[in-house]
């Protein structure tokens, strides 16, 4: 009888593995097909299908759109009005599917076009002084506008930047990632030991390192107040700047006008050893917190951040009912994400 119950139990394990894979491999391929198909249809075409997707996504989860609204309150420092909250989030969506569509186009763009859509970079001497000085630049960013954007510019300069990410499931998907990237003059490791030596060697050669750093997708960042309330971003660009001299630059690419972008680079974030390590660590990280909110402040409705990024995130009492799109107000069960979710950027 064990025996059987143990093969029964072996069955269902390898079935579930079997579902799971077949999933990634589903997940990896349609991402891939999307992908193409946005690239070579004609870009009017493609922004019109982003506005569609965009539209599907606010409209199919409301929990997520709940979450948008509270994230546009905090950067407004206010409970917005039900209309000011519609607007800013159904912006939000628009900005979130530009991105991915310009993301998706921008392996295929050629590069005079890449240059001449980049209308301005506010504070480009800061990120040129830095590496005059031999000694690197890590660039803090949010996830806002188009940081990918404003990497193939950077190659175009003769400026490439080598950034991490969060390893996707399945391992094929973080590799053709990578390799989309690469095309456009970005190098990507994967979160882990590895990035952080090959970042370490990128930095103590003179090169540029993009970490975007609003969001704690380890779980194992520091504290710091970010929108007047207290939650962990990734202690990277403190720790990398304070081991290496390196400069730290907040900074950020927007979207627009219309299809061209700006962006802005803020000036050199001190970060020098004063206590002990961590407790320098904190500091450098808190400074970098309020630049970061400076930046988004710009344009808020370009922040892509869907996911709880609070503890207050999670609590549903927290939480206070809006209206849906259609009037309509959320029910109980919308109150609090069913599923946070890490999105990498």
């Amino acid at each position: 009888m064990f025996a059987q119950a143990e093969e029964s139990t072996s069955r269902g394990a390898r079935s579930s593995r079997i579902v799971k894979a077949s999933r990634a491999k589903a997940t990896y391929w349609t991402y891939r097909a999307l992908n193409a198909a946005i690239a070579v249809v004609p870009e009017l075409l493609a922004e019109m299908g982003g506005v569609i997707a965009s539209y599907g996504m606010l409209v199919s989860d409301p929990d997520r759109r709940l979450l948008v609204a509270r994230h546009q309150d905090r950067v407004a420092g206010t409970k917005l009005d039900e209309a000011s909250s519609r607007q800013a989030v159904r912006r939000a969506y628009r900005h979130y599917a530009r991105y991915w569509v310009e993301s998706a186009r921008l392996p295929a763009m050629p590069p005079a076009q890449v240059k001449t859509r980049m209308l301005r970079v506010e504070g480009f001497h800061h990120l040129k002084s830095a590496v005059e000085e031999g000694r690197g630049a890590i660039i803090a960013l949010p996830h806002l506008g188009s940081w990918d954007f404003g990497g193939a510019w950077l190659a175009l300069q003769g400026m490439p930047m080598t950034t991490v990410a969060e390893r996707l499931n399945p391992p094929e998907l973080f590799e053709w990632f990578a390799r989309q990237r690469s095309s456009i003059g970005l190098s990507i490791y994967p979160m882990g030991a590895d990035a952080g030596k090959a970042v370490l060697g990128v930095l103590r050669s003179g090169g540029i390192v993009g970490l975007v750093c609003d969001r704690d997708l380890s779980g194992n960042g520091v504290e710091v107040e970010f929108f007047g309330e207290r939650t962990t971003i990734p202690a990277g660009p403190a720790a990398l700047a304070l081991r290496t001299g390196a400069a730290l630059l907040p900074a950020a690419v927007y979207s627009g006008p219309g299809r061209d972008h700006h962006a802005a680079v803020l000036g050199r974030v001190p970060a020098e050893h004063s206590a002990g390590f961590r407790t320098d660590v904190a500091r450098v990280l808190q400074e970098v917190a309020l630049q970061l909110e400076s930046l988004i402040r710009r344009a808020p409705e370009q922040w892509h951040m869907f996911q709880p990024n609070w503890p207050s995130d999670y609590d549903r009492s927290a939480w206070s009912p809006k209206a849906t799109m259609d009037g309509k107000p959320y029910s109980e069960e919308d109150v609090a994400p069913k599923h946070p979710d890490r999105q990498g950027g």
